[in-house]
């Protein structure tokens, strides 16, 4: 909705997501012995999310859904091999990152083909940047979490500390929150389906594959969300 700003849009997104695991670990994890939380890679894992989904909408704002989704999905995979090379000490095949440049750098030439090239949102690009690495940098560290204890819990946590560190950041950048009952709806399906379930199957996914193949696989996010800006937008 055009009165709510993406600043909001991200911050309750967080907060319905942590509401949808912490249901979700009451019914599942019940009764389930859990490994000792790594309360330091939780945090880090929230500011990485708190960080995504903040700058991600704002790009989009600025960039628009083709490009901006190019951007930030699409630098993910890119980030993620970076990341898992230095921090892991495993460099992704020569055929992944054949793969993985030839998808990103078709999602941003599609995606500039609908812009004017002399007048790119570099504010935007650069917030877009910013998501794709956060989001890199969130799936690395969580592939670790959820490895080790289970996977409702650990996100409930996670979505909840980028909650509680996304709501001041949109208060003070968005401004008093006014929304109308149509955005209530808009941001309970972000946070419940487009956040919780989805990443409820990419933290399952990330237990049986390196992080930067399940940041890869992600790329199929940008190709979706170009044909509906397309169809739709």
């Amino acid at each position: 909705p055009a009165q709510l700003s993406p600043y909001w849009v991200g911050g309750l997104r967080m907060v319905m997501a942590a509401l949808f695991f912490v249901a979700l670990a009451m019914v599942m994890d019940r009764g389930h012995h859990s490994s000792p939380m790594r309360w330091g890679r939780v945090l880090f894992c929230g500011l990485c999310m708190a960080i995504y989904n903040l700058s991600f909408f704002a790009g989009i704002k600025a960039c628009g859904v083709a490009l901006g989704t190019a951007l930030a999905i699409g630098s993910g995979p890119i980030w993620a091999g970076l990341m898992q090379a230095v921090v892991q000490k495993r460099i992704p095949s020569p055929q992944w990152w054949l793969g993985t440049c030839i998808g990103v750098g078709g999602g941003i030439v599609m995606a500039l083909a609908a812009k004017d090239t002399q007048d790119l949102p570099w504010s935007g690009i650069a917030l877009c940047l910013l998501a794709g690495m956060s989001y890199a940098a969130y799936a690395l560290v969580n592939q670790a979490l959820v490895m080790q204890a289970r996977v409702a819990t650990v996100n409930a946590w996670v979505f909840g500390c980028a909650a509680l560190m996304s709501l001041p950041v949109a208060a003070w950048l968005g401004g008093p929150l006014q929304t109308s009952a149509s955005g209530w709806i808009v941001v309970i399906y972000l946070g419940m389906v487009t956040t919780g379930f989805a990443y409820l199957l990419f933290s399952i996914g990330l237990r049986s594959m390196s992080a930067a193949t399940g940041v890869a696989l992600s790329k199929a996010e940008p190709i979706t969300a170009f044909a509906l800006s397309l169809l739709i937008v």
